[in-house]
């Protein structure tokens, strides 16, 4: 049975990840890693590893053979913008640690799958907005967007150059119950489902009518699975795949999720995080991904806000 490592599993798309993959693959064959010690999410197996250190990573690796990795440890938007030397360093000598392991391998007979997320922080603000092509202007202004940017590029150069079997999904902004807000732009969409249960007015650091991509992160997963799962003669993309999941803006998801809570109230106070918004698109051409592995997105916003109110804790 193959061993899959996950690093970053304490962050938002790691602890719903590494559920699923055990699902799937047995949780005993599943090794959730992130850099602190605390195994937040329970996960069976766990491990305090910092991506950063190459040699380590590359002992467990060897010692567990592990066969994919999912390598999502990163510092966000928002987060990255007020420290961006620590951001650089940890979104690419991360990235570039896992593609240097997945090469030495190849070339020892013993190849690696990696997935690496890219984002819609990649595209910038003279990316056309609406239905934003999978080949297109990208000129993305913050250093996460950068990051990211240069971290396509690589996964593009370790297959073409090494025939790494490397895949990755541009996200939208991925809204989830079972994690908090990080540091993301995007992250409003989490935060203000907790201020409508608390009974608190909400205060939205987005403009109320700055409309970005969204999904859900049932289709998010289910999206990086499809990927990973699909025949690697069927991967035309080795840079990222645009996905759509849906869009919308503040003021829409207010209204909609006022028509299950009433009283539910709403201020805009727009910070520096608007300023990151306006350059990223509204809606992605993803006709790439339902072409190449058969992509599409079944969550819409009524589901989306039933959900969310029926499972946050606060």
């Amino acid at each position: 049975m193959a061993k899959i490592l996950i690093i970053g599993a304490n962050g938002q798309i790691g602890s719903e990840l590494v559920e699923a993959l055990a699902a799937r693959h047995g949780a005993d064959n599943v090794l959730a890693s992130d850099v602190s010690p605390h195994n937040l999410y329970q996960a069976k197996r766990y491990l305090q590893l910092d991506v950063l250190d190459r040699a380590a990573l590359a002992a467990l690796i060897e010692a567990e053979d592990v066969s994919q990795v999912y390598q999502l440890a990163a510092l966000l938007s928002a987060t990255g913008e007020q420290m961006p030397l620590k951001a650089w360093t940890l979104n690419m000598d991360g990235l570039l640690n896992i593609l240097e392991i997945a090469r030495e391998r190849k070339e020892a007979g013993k190849p690696l799958q990696v997935f690496w997320p890219s984002s819609i922080a990649a595209f910038g603000p003279n990316t056309p907005a609406v239905n934003t092509p999978q080949m297109t202007v990208m000129d993305p202004g913050t250093i996460y967007g950068i990051s990211k940017l240069a971290g396509e590029r690589l996964c593009e150069y370790y297959f073409t150059k090494y025939g790494v079997d490397v895949r990755s999904i541009r996200y939208p902004g991925i809204i989830s119950f079972k994690s908090p807000p990080g540091g993301g732009t995007t992250d409003y969409a989490i935060a203000i489902f907790h201020a409508a249960l608390r009974g608190e007015t909400y205060s939205c650091f987005l403009e109320e009518d700055t409309t970005l991509p969204m999904i859900y992160m049932p289709d998010a997963i289910r999206a990086t699975l499809e990927l990973m799962d699909a025949p690697a003669e069927r991967i035309a993309i080795r840079s990222a795949y645009n996905i759509d999941g849906l869009s919308f803006c503040p003021r829409e998801l207010a209204e909609a999720i006022r028509a299950k809570r009433p009283d539910f109230q709403i201020e805009y106070k727009p910070d520096a995080r608007q300023g990151i918004a306006k350059t990223w698109p509204q809606s992605l051409d993803d006709s790439k991904a339902q072409e190449d592995w058969g992509w599409e997105a079944r969550i819409a916003l009524p589901q989306l806000v039933d959900d969310m109110l029926a499972n946050i804790r606060v």
